[in-house]
């Protein structure tokens, strides 16, 4: 934290343990949104929609098969790319359904080259391995 800088107020409450909650208090309060009790309906609503979506998360990542993105592979990308443009042409004719299926031609074409030169380099990295050993 820099010379003169103050960090807001915490908030009063304390968690399951015991320790304090380190959530900014609201503007002259003594709690933060998540404890303050006139904010008790508004954030019994937000954890509501907050579990429905992980629950709506779950469920689509199960459906579409999705284990992060970060461990994405090249076929699962192509699957969503071909729900997509399914979706997309089932649309009602329009100057945005064109853009996005132009699009989704685009991004197929990088995804097929992608693949195609991922799969020369693998086999040139094989042969280099058999020439080396």
């Amino acid at each position: 934290m820099t010379a003169g800088a103050r960090s807001a107020p915490s908030c009063r409450s304390v968690n399951k343990t015991g320790e304090p909650c380190r959530a900014p208090r609201l503007r002259d309060g003594e709690f933060c949104f998540w404890h303050s009790p006139e904010c008790a309906r508004e954030a019994a609503e937000a954890r509501k929609l907050g579990g429905l979506r992980r629950r709506k998360e779950a469920t689509i990542q199960g459906a579409y098969e999705l284990d992060g993105l970060a461990r994405l592979q090249q076929a699962q990308a192509r699957r969503w790319i071909e729900i997509a443009a399914v979706d997309t042409l089932a649309l009602e004719n329009s100057i945005a359904r064109s853009r996005t299926l132009a699009y989704l031609a685009q991004v197929a074409t990088r995804n097929y080259e992608t693949t195609e030169l991922t799969d020369r380099v693998r086999a040139m990295e094989n042969v280099l391995k058999q020439n080396v050993a």
